[in-house]
């Protein structure tokens, strides 16, 4: 019902995800909706549907992941009537992935339902796009 709870649930979800990164990726077993409408499109690419893909998604993740944080920075939420929202904000994110560190700062949109009156994420979005941010500043620079 409130922007508290969903930032509780925020709250929840990066707690879930520094798990994930240092090896257990279950946290995000129970926060996740398992709807057939639940998706996530991680930085590392693709898209994922339904319930048993976002959990491999998750679990590969995981997986590929060498220890590490991440934390969201000017959050935003926007409530969707009693039972939906969605948050906006920045990831910035440190790991070790293949054996090299990486930094990363990326926006991202996470979606919220209410299910059975706990707020069950069912979107995650991460853009992480650099050749096409990289594009961008060319031709602004060229227009200039």
């Amino acid at each position: 019902m409130s922007a508290e709870e969903v930032c509780q649930a925020s709250d929840r979800f990066y707690a879930a995800m520094n798990r994930g990164i240092n090896g257990d990726p279950s946290a995000m077993f129970d926060l996740c909706s398992h709807a057939d409408d639940v998706t996530t499109m991680h930085p590392m690419g693709g898209r994922q549907i339904g319930w048993p893909d976002v959990r491999a998604s998750w679990e590969m993740a995981g997986g590929s992941i060498d220890g590490g944080t991440v934390e969201v920075s000017d959050l935003q939420i926007t409530m969707l009537g009693n039972d939906g929202a969605y948050t906006t904000g920045t990831e910035i994110a440190s790991a070790t992935i293949g054996g090299a560190p990486v930094t990363l700062s990326v926006r991202c949109t996470n979606v919220y339902r209410r299910e059975d009156g706990v707020w069950k994420l069912v979107h995650h979005h991460v853009d992480l796009l650099p050749d096409v941010a990289s594009a961008f500043r060319n031709a602004q620079g060229q227009a200039n």
